[in-house]
């Protein structure tokens, strides 16, 4: 697994696998090859009402590959210093995100689906969700 940690220069869009058909296309993911880490847990979200917002938090070790499996969605990254805007609308293209990154994800369309691929069971003491105390842990 990567030492990436803390920082957007980290962070990055990444294509995957695209097989294409006339019956339907077909992508898939493997740990280790496509994202630089093991995938122990996956999880998604859906039914997000217009205009809610997701995430508002970072975590101290988990690394993780979020895909617009559907519709489309904005993921906000922060790392103390500086922010960027991802917008995600392909499910064969997702954002690795390392951690120690504030995260917010927005501007949902209807119908859309966010899955993750996370590199750690769910743990809540791997959560910054006060964003003074994220920037207190970045030194800043």
């Amino acid at each position: 697994m990567s030492d990436a940690i803390g920082s957007l220069d980290f962070c990055k869009r990444l294509d995957l696998p695209k097989i294409s058909d006339p019956r339907g296309n077909l992508t898939f993911v493997e740990g280790g090859r496509h994202v630089e880490f093991d995938i122990r847990r996956v999880y998604y979200l859906y039914d997000v009402p217009g205009g809610a917002e997701r995430g508002g938090h970072a975590h101290k070790d988990l690394h993780q590959f979020i895909i617009a499996m559907s519709g489309s969605f904005d993921v906000v990254l922060d790392d103390g210093t500086k922010k960027a805007r991802y917008h995600l609308n392909r499910s064969y293209t997702g954002l690795y995100v390392c951690p120690m990154i504030w995260r917010e994800l927005d501007n949902f369309s209807s119908g859309s689906v966010c899955m993750v691929l996370a590199s750690n069971r769910y743990s809540e003491d791997d959560y910054y969700r006060d964003y003074g105390q994220f920037m207190k842990a970045q030194g800043l």
